[in-house]
């Protein structure tokens, strides 16, 4: 599926109808921009709640810090 969106002049871009509901987003919804080469990827901002239980039976053993490297 390739859509186009035109940045406005107050630097705004619409998401393209299809797209929205192909990812089952609504308004409000936040995401992050995040540069990728020569372009930017729009990932949406998980809400906390979807977050909770993520790393529920995680072992912190054995793992390493920035600090730890060389």
């Amino acid at each position: 599926m390739t859509e186009t969106a035109t940045l406005s002049t107050k630097f705004q871009i619409s998401i393209p109808k299809a797209i929205r509901a192909a990812q089952h987003w609504e308004a409000g919804l936040t995401f992050a921009f995040i540069p990728k080469g020569t372009g930017v990827l729009l990932v949406p901002v998980p809400k906390r709640d979807a977050l909770r239980g993520l790393a529920k039976g995680a072992n912190a053993e054995g793992y390493r810090d920035r600090k730890d490297r060389h």
